[in-house]
């Protein structure tokens, strides 16, 4: 079995993914390098486990994770389809069968709220680890927070949890935000699409979706 670590070792994905993140710095993003793609993988892992779903699943949803944004190192724009066929490539040529890549092909092309939804249920935890990594140490230039409102949401989030119950079936993201940096009201400017995206994912896996803000929830 291919695992994660399997592809995070690999060559041409260090390269992509390297690539992508200088390409997104260029452009004025956060950060979409390894830290931001081991993050997203080990979640997507995370939830799928926690929630009782096959190690192969667990599995599939880490390597989706890892690889979603792999698709920036071409063009922003239709990132996660370019993405998806990044992967197909790469992972052909590593010997992943068909039937699991069919799996992570779907799940990357649907990762972003544009354009995409929840498809199964690997989608469905990439979807809520994506959409859930709200950091400022994904900030690259502070000085430029007063300018640009995703680098200031990003920049008053001091954490971001996760955390899934799975005896009622909730999955609720919680935030402690600095609102000096940025008000509520900004998170909501910014992340409703993604909120409303996280919604389906979590009830894709039967469950309900709650964000909580500083301790007070929020939806």
């Amino acid at each position: 079995m291919i695992t994660w670590q399997d592809v995070r070792q690999n060559t041409e994905v260090k390269s992509y993914i390297s690539m992508a993140d200088q390409a997104m710095e260029v452009i004025g993003y956060t950060e979409h390098g390894d830290r931001h793609a081991q993050r997203v993988g080990k979640v997507a892992g995370r939830i799928l486990q926690e929630l009782g779903y096959s190690e192969r699943e667990i599995n599939l949803a880490t390597i989706a994770g890892y690889l979603h944004d792999i698709g920036n190192v071409i063009n922003r724009e239709a990132q996660a389809q370019t993405g998806a066929l990044l992967a197909h490539g790469i992972l052909s040529r590593m010997g992943m069968d068909s039937a699991d890549l069919a799996e992570i092909m779907a799940a990357i092309g649907n990762h972003h709220e544009e354009d995409g939804s929840p498809v199964s249920r690997i989608s469905a935890a990439l979807i809520l680890s994506d959409k859930a990594d709200v950091h400022s140490s994904r900030v690259r230039n502070p000085k430029f927070i007063k300018f640009d409102i995703h680098d200031r949401v990003n920049y008053g989030a001091k954490k971001s949890t996760l955390n899934i119950d799975r005896a009622n079936k909730i999955i609720t993201l919680a935030l402690e935000i600095d609102t000096e940096i940025s008000p509520v009201m900004e998170y909501f400017e910014i992340f409703m699409s993604r909120m409303l995206m996280s919604r389906r994912a979590a009830e894709f896996l039967g469950c309900s979706f709650e964000l909580v803000i500083n301790g007070t929830k929020i939806v």
